[in-house]
């Protein structure tokens, strides 16, 4: 086997990893205080760049944003689990969201970040957790319990991602709100919705929201409009655009 061939195949194996790890329905990320972290994130992504490339794949463009009723894990280095109560405890599914969306579900262990923002934790008590990404808390958790053990290296791991949602309405089967735990497109999120009714015309409105608080998400928000039928004949792919975390779909 030559070198060059040797190198098409890490990628294509890198590549195939990554969409395993996406289509598990639930991927698991973790993170630790940078302070505790050997290598930096500008060498590890110039030593990626040396095996792939420039390549860019959905959903990597930004760390992931903690928000309510996310799955936690928070633990300290031979110390344990610091969650103050097993606020999730018995991996149960509740009612659905609505139509025919996902159930609304409930990761065995860690602990659940409440409606208002906040977790509790051993030592500390409530902290405001929504808006960080997974580093900053473990950032922020190591300068708080600094006071209470000594150089503590924090871990923070997503256990479930309740958060990022998106809702399908209007001509589909099965409307309603589901999980965005992988990469959709409009095409893709139509058919998980269960299709087009007889009646739909086949044209689709993503409303864009945006994230954050409500004033900044309506500064963002915009339409994006994509036709189904002109996917089918070759046209405009581009419009098959990925869902983001608060779209709506809306089918005609």
């Amino acid at each position: 086997m030559t070198m060059k061939q040797c190198g098409t195949g890490v990628v294509l194996l890198i590549v195939i990893l990554f969409v395993t790890v996406f289509w598990a329905g639930e991927s698991v990320l973790a993170a630790e205080s940078t302070s505790d972290v050997v290598v930096d994130s500008a060498q590890k992504e110039k030593l990626r760049q040396e095996i792939v490339g420039n390549m860019e794949l959905p959903g990597e463009q930004q760390e992931y944003v903690i928000g309510y009723s996310d799955i936690l894990s928070i633990s300290i280095y031979g110390e344990g689990d610091m969650a103050a109560t097993d606020a999730v405890a018995d991996g149960r599914t509740d009612a659905g969201m609505g139509g025919g969306g996902d159930t609304i579900r409930r990761a065995a262990g860690g602990v659940e970040v409440r409606m208002d923002g906040r977790v509790s934790l051993k030592h500390i008590g409530d902290i405001k957790v929504v808006g960080m990404s997974l580093t900053q808390l473990a950032d922020y958790l190591k300068k708080l319990y600094v006071s209470v053990f000594d150089d503590p290296i924090v871990t923070v791991t997503l256990l479930q991602s309740n958060s990022r949602r998106y809702t399908v309405m209007g001509q589909v089967n099965n409307p309603g709100i589901f999980y965005l735990d992988f990469p959709v497109t409009v095409v893709q999120a139509i058919a998980r919705s269960g299709g087009f009714t007889e009646w739909a015309s086949h044209d689709a409105t993503v409303i864009r929201q945006g994230s954050g608080p409500a004033s900044v998400r309506s500064k963002e928000k915009k339409t994006l409009q994509f036709d189904y039928d002109d996917f089918l004949k070759g046209k405009y792919l581009e419009k098959n655009i990925y869902i983001q975390p608060n779209d709506v779909v809306i089918i005609h």
